[in-house]
């Protein structure tokens, strides 16, 4: 589960499924990197229950989600359902990529943390997950 406040925060940065564009990803790995949190990269084409073991093995506070394949309802909800098998809620779940405005309420409802879409600035992702990650995944429920 999530590790204690006196550790660095760690982020898994996944990109699940078939998108093969990891450039977003790889410059919100180093943002985070930057701004003094572990980051466990897993690399490209990864499934839910690679990212959710991944997560669960690292001790990982969050999950940082890339999605630009048109997946995302079906990618978030494999995550945060598996996560929920494994015991393990109180990951945090975030992310970012194409993601239509109508798709961001509904899937904030089934327990993404947040979401950033195309022209997010870097420093709002990092500066959100450096203050809600930690204070989210203490948060009972």
């Amino acid at each position: 589960m999530a590790s204690g406040s006196s550790s660095a925060l760690r982020i898994v940065v996944a990109k699940p499924g078939l998108d093969g564009h990891d450039r977003g990803a790889k410059v919100i790995a180093r943002a985070l990197r930057d701004a003094g949190v572990e980051v466990i990269y897993t690399g490209l084409h990864q499934t839910a229950r690679q990212i959710v073991e991944t997560a669960v093995q690292e001790d990982a506070d969050g999950i940082g989600l890339s999605v630009l394949s048109g997946a995302h309802m079906t990618l978030f909800a494999d995550v945060l359902g598996l996560l929920r098998e494994r015991d393990a809620a109180d990951i945090v779940v975030f992310g970012g990529g194409i993601i239509p405005q109508a798709d961001i309420a509904p899937l904030r409802a089934l327990g993404v943390a947040a979401l950033f879409t195309p022209g997010t600035p870097v420093g709002e992702i990092t500066d959100w997950v450096r203050t809600h990650v930690r204070s989210l995944s203490a948060t009972p429920g």
